[in-house]
């Protein structure tokens, strides 16, 4: 399947370049345009899966924008409206012109992102769950991947809390997916949240929206109403998350920060962690009421050592994948190259064996991928080592900001490495609000898809 394709039309160019980094980060192909005029050359060039359109812009504005291609027969694609200050009259107006969501400046790049996914999964509404659910199916042949597959469809079939642990990089994410594409809630939205990367008032509002100056922005949950709502490493919830989380459970619905209409609770929450939640109970980290409430449904995702049988199918799913949504030359695995991978520890699991591929292809050449070269690959893998022992130098002949800077700069780098590349792991490590942490990144000039590179793979 390709990566969707968004178009991003925003005057402000820091804005513009800010969302189209976080996007590509996550993966979508991204073309960007600073008008109506340049809007209109990029969708006749390529159609896009999805637009996000900025309302006010200099000379013509994003609703009259949307009213032309309404009164061409319709976009063809979702169209998500952003503005820095909305009324909710232009809220209206957007959605009656066909938008289907509405974002407020500034922007909040977690609930931006939950939006864009959400909107591209309503747009693809008319294939078959079953088909959805193919194209997420947990990889493997052996009694362990089995069982676990015959598992999900078990409980999916139930309306109960689900947790699912195991090692960062395994498939937790993609098995929770799956459960839900199998689930009687396939039709409703499925949304994600990593509980790392939202803390105290972010969090309230990230989880349960708000209500500011007559404008409601719904928050995850309130968007995941009908459908089910991925909790990501649901141990890493602050103390206050945690309370009101708790509370919502308790109550069965919530009020948004602000306001005072009653939201109920009608999402299906499927959470993640590295490992059982009564650990962080036992350490006085995590609610007691919540860890009972999160892990109705206990299941455990294998680390990739423990089924290491399933590795050739992985290589050639991951190869197929890559060759069509990369478009990048085909290349096979020699039965010993495979051997190899076989018998390696995959300390980053799937997401390693994925990434290690991926970097096969890219920077190889011929059809053969032979055992040296495979064990090259690893070999460039695990330079980037530990970085328990690291320091910096001391640079205490520079003036302070310049010391600083280079301080962040070597810091960021190491801990880029820690989380394989992955911005969501390293705005954890970092405890730094994501948004802030990419314009951190753009200003000391670090590009986290290089140091994806240099690591083993994703946390």
């Amino acid at each position: 399947m390709s990566k969707a394709h968004v178009l991003v039309v925003d005057d402000e160019p820091d804005i513009r370049e800010l969302v189209r980094e976080i996007l590509e980060d996550e993966g979508y192909v991204v073309t960007t345009a600073e008008s109506a005029a340049e809007a209109r050359q990029a969708r006749d060039a390529r159609q896009p899966d999805l637009a996000l359109l900025d309302i006010w812009m200099p000379g013509e504005d994003g609703i009259s924008l949307l009213k032309d291609w309404a009164a061409g027969g319709g976009p063809g694609f979702p169209v998500v409206m952003i503005s820095g200050h909305g009324t909710v009259e232009t809220a209206v107006e957007a959605t009656r012109q066909g938008a289907v969501d509405f974002v407020e400046k500034p922007l909040s790049m977690g609930r931006l992102l939950a939006t864009v996914e959400q909107a591209l999964t309503h747009s693809g509404g008319d294939e078959p769950a079953s088909a959805v659910a193919d194209s997420i199916e947990p990889v493997g042949r052996s009694a362990r991947m089995r069982e676990l597959r015959e598992q999900a469809e078990r409980v999916a079939a139930s309306d109960s809390w689900i947790l699912l642990t195991g090692e960062p990089g395994s498939g937790r994410k993609c098995l929770g997916r799956y459960i839900h594409a199998l689930s009687p809630r396939r039709q409703g939205p499925l949304v994600e949240v990593s509980a790392g990367t939202i803390a105290g008032q972010s969090a309230a509002e990230e989880l349960f929206g708000q209500e500011h100056g007559g404008r409601i922005l719904p928050g995850r949950l309130e968007a995941a109403a009908g459908g089910s709502l991925v909790l990501d490493e649901a141990s890493e919830l602050d103390a206050e998350a945690q309370t009101r989380l708790a509370s919502a459970i308790d109550a069965g619905g919530f009020q948004r920060v602000g306001g005072s209409s009653w939201v109920p609770l009608d999402a299906r929450i499927i959470s993640t962690a590295r490992q059982e939640l009564t650990s962080a109970v036992a350490a006085g980290h995590f609610r007691q009421d919540l860890c009972y409430a999160l892990s109705v449904i206990p299941m455990h995702v294998p680390a990739l050592r423990e089924h290491a049988e399933d590795i050739p199918e992985l290589v050639a799913f991951y190869v197929d994948r890559l060759v069509e949504s990369e478009r990048l030359a085909y290349r096979r695995f020699t039965v010993a190259a495979q051997n190899r991978l076989r018998n390696h520890d995959w300390p980053g699991n799937v997401r390693e064996l994925r990434n290690l591929i991926q970097r096969l292809l890219v920077l190889g050449d011929g059809l053969d991928i032979d055992v040296a070269e495979v064990e090259a690959a690893l070999a460039a893998g695990q330079q980037g080592g530990s970085t328990e022992d690291w320091s910096p130098a001391l640079a205490l002949d520079l003036p302070l900001r310049e010391a600083r800077e280079q301080f962040e700069r070597a810091y960021l780098q190491q801990q880029l490495v820690r989380a394989g590349g992955s911005v969501a792991q390293l705005a954890r490590l970092a405890g730094m609000e994501r948004t802030h942490l990419y314009r951190k990144l753009r200003s000391l000039g670090i590009d986290p898809r290089d140091s994806s590179d240099a690591a083993g793979g994703q946390a």
